[in-house]
């Protein structure tokens, strides 16, 4: 009887917590991204520097997504999609949304409480309502095509206004032609459907999150391709970020000695010797432009590295 009594409590505890707020606690957004040591949101999410969602936005996914898998982040990737514009990249922090099959008492309690709370609108609008400049919109909403349908051009133009990006939803969007009219706004959805939404409700507002076979924290940096869409741990960010980078600067001085016949195929994809490596730096003096990061990150960089 104790034991029952004492699980009772905690299941009530933690179905108070949950319906109290239709996000997580500051201290369980904290804890949850406990490796991330810089700036956070007032709410405790990530907050990843402009700075480094600008030079995200010039790195690849298969050379961010190969540090990932080596430091044992195997499940942040997802592909799959169909686009709004198969050439605009979305990418930024995540904000995330968790949505359900409804039921009339849920959404009716979830309709009141959003309400009272201040919030204007369909549950649907609330996330937007949170967007800020860089954030990504990233919904899980299993999947739903038919009624699935979480934005349509009205209300991409309203996340696009607020964030200067777009959105990921495991679910689907109307209005793809109106959409394709907001520059620069992409959406990466399951699907197109000239729909309504219904039958869907709002459980979960920056609360970890799945899509499809990833999982997705509030912070996350999100990066897109057309082949799609990996989300980057934040304090994975910068390591991630920088690596990418110093591939990209690699494969580029490898393309020129090829091309130009001052090295072969077998000496550019092995460990390159001290010669190549101090040719590499002397061509790094003479290509500026081809830097990405600082050179200090990126001597600080290659000291760690063993070629």
């Amino acid at each position: 009887m104790k034991r029952l009594f004492t699980l009772m409590l905690f299941l009530g505890l933690a179905l108070g917590t949950f319906l109290n707020a239709q996000t997580i606690s500051r201290d369980e957004m904290v804890f949850l991204t406990s490796e991330w040591k810089g700036e956070r949101f007032d709410d405790g999410r990530p907050r990843i520097s402009d700075a480094l969602i600008e030079r995200a936005a010039k790195i690849g996914i298969e050379e961010a997504w190969v540090v990932l898998y080596t430091a044992g982040y195997k499940n942040q990737f997802e592909g799959n999609w169909k686009m709004v514009h198969d050439d605009v990249p979305v990418i930024g922090r995540a904000l995330t949304a968790h949505y359900m099959p409804s039921r009339p008492d849920v959404l009716k309690n979830i309709m009141e409480r959003g309400h009272a709370e201040g919030r204007s609108g369909n549950h649907n609008s609330w996330p937007i309502q949170e967007l800020q400049m860089g954030d990504v919109y990233v919904a899980d909403s299993f999947g739903k095509i038919a009624q699935g349908t979480l934005i349509g051009d009205s209300l991409a133009t309203a996340i696009f206004n607020k964030t200067g990006t777009g959105v990921i939803f495991d679910g689907s969007a109307r209005d793809r032609s109106g959409m394709s009219e907001i520059e620069g706004f992409n959406a990466f959805v399951r699907d197109f459907d000239p729909t309504f939404l219904e039958e869907v409700v709002l459980m979960g507002l920056n609360t970890p999150i799945r899509i499809g076979g990833a999982i997705v924290l509030p912070g996350d940096l999100v990066i897109s391709e057309p082949t799609g869409v990996l989300f980057i741990p934040a304090h994975m960010a910068e390591e991630v970020i920088l690596t990418a980078e110093f591939i990209g600067v690699r494969d580029a001085f490898g393309y020129e000695m090829l091309k130009s016949g001052t090295y072969d195929t077998g000496q550019m994809d092995n460990a390159w010797t001290d010669a190549i490596k101090e040719h590499f730096l002397r061509w790094l003096d003479e290509n500026p432009d081809q830097l990405p990061m600082s050179r200090k990150d990126l001597d600080a960089f290659m000291s760690k590295r063993t070629w």
